[in-house]
């Protein structure tokens, strides 16, 4: 209900769609005399409100009502998927076109996708043959000068982007972010067929591969096909023998950038996966999540023998040789076999083994690495391990 026929007649526009009032400029209509004069001061270059924080003037109140939220900090619109928040809610929308996967402004020559205009007026420049930013030192060139910003970055070494977690710089603030979610667990890119989330949107366009059953790249060996180039060259690699990734400490050879990153933790002792119930850390997430199971006293792996659960399915094999009486550790000397790998290792002491690793203190002489930096601890006085009952510190985990 209206008190006044006025304010009736002006809600009834909403329904009718009538804009009377029309600017004499540029002829776009509005519904209200108000609307009209609000947009009027666009041409005229007119701003009557003024930032009180730094004297910035706009044109309209609703700019610069915006505006104060950089200076307040106020982020009013929160995206419901991943819970960031935006000072304005035309950034939220843009953001959650991430999560929709919606690209609604598309490329009239190429027909390619963008989730918003600049990034498709930045496209255009290619088609158009149009860099204007050119590197000094390399002569590349850039359609954008943000762009050619990020690439000078590469010539300077320069890294200023720093995680707050385990201090790994990077050279963009994007791989930062993308980074950040190994620390936080934050997956954003859901698959709407199955659930199985991703940290990055490149890692779901490959997944839904699996479910368009799109495998286009063939391995020529074997025949199994990939839904991505970069899967089948590195399964290629299996075939050749390759192992480009070498860990400078102890030359051991690796497939795939990532298992090196994670063999390199073994020596920088970097544990980037921290339990967040005890805050026990870890160098990889699959022990992690093993260990989780213990707080939420998971036990999914049941033996049909005697009914014992357990959290690992490497738990369960084990406890199995029990009821089989299977000793899949065998010496490789006498033949001996043994149930479990700890027995083989004690069994081991009998046999004489070549002492490659010494001791640069006292010269002793060790068969294995292990052995010989538990040994340095007697020099170096080194006691990493706390009892939880008395608070004595030891060098080793077994005493």
């Amino acid at each position: 209900m209206f008190s006044q026929t006025e304010n009736r007649d002006q809600h009834m526009k909403i329904h009718t769609g009538e804009k009377p009032f029309k600017c004499e400029v540029c002829g776009k209509s509005f519904m209200q005399s108000g609307a009209l004069n609000d947009h009027m001061r666009i041409h005229t270059g007119e701003k009557l409100f003024k930032c009180e924080a730094c004297d910035k003037t706009f044109s309209q109140k609703a700019n610069r009502n915006q505006h104060m939220r950089i200076h307040t900090g106020e982020k009013p619109f929160k995206c419901h998927v991943c819970d960031k928040k935006f000072s304005q809610s035309g950034n939220l929308n843009s953001h959650m076109r991430i999560h929709t996967g919606e690209k609604p402004f598309k490329c009239e020559v190429c027909g390619q996708g963008f989730t918003n205009n600049g990034h498709l007026n930045d496209h255009m420049r290619i088609h158009n043959v149009e860099n204007p930013y050119k590197c000094e030192i390399c002569g590349k060139s850039f359609t954008c000068s943000k762009f050619l910003r990020e690439h000078n970055k590469m010539h300077a070494g320069e890294k200023p982007y720093r995680c707050g977690v385990c201090y790994k710089w990077f050279r963009w603030i994007a791989r930062l972010n993308i980074h950040m979610r190994i620390h936080t667990g934050e997956k954003p890119f859901k698959c709407e067929v199955c659930g199985q989330c991703f940290t990055q949107c490149g890692h779901l366009n490959d997944h839904m591969k699996i479910h368009n059953k799109e495998s286009p790249y063939k391995c020529e060996v074997c025949g199994q096909s990939f839904t991505s180039s970069n899967l089948l060259n590195e399964h290629m690699k299996i075939h050749t023998g390759e192992k480009p990734y070498k860990c400078e400490v102890c030359s051991k050879m690796f497939i795939r950038i990532t298992g090196l990153n994670n063999h390199m933790r073994i020596h920088t002792g970097e544990k980037l996966f921290k339990c967040k119930v005890c805050g026990k850390s870890f160098t990889q997430s699959g022990p992690m999540n093993y260990h989780m199971k213990i707080h939420a006293k998971e036990n999914p792996y049941k033996c049909e023998v005697c009914c014992q659960m357990f959290s690992r399915i490497a738990s369960l094999n084990k406890h199995m040789k029990i009821h089989t009486s299977e000793k899949g550790s065998k010496c490789e000397i006498c033949a001996e076999s043994f149930s479990q790998i700890e027995d083989l290792k004690k069994h081991m002491i009998i046999h004489p083994v070549e002492k490659t690793f010494k001791c640069e203190v006292c010269n002793r002489m060790f068969s294995q690495g292990g052995q010989l930096i538990l040994h340095m601890r007697m020099h170096t006085a080194e006691k990493p391990f706390k009892c939880e009952t008395s608070a004595q510190r030891v060098s080793e985990t077994g005493f």
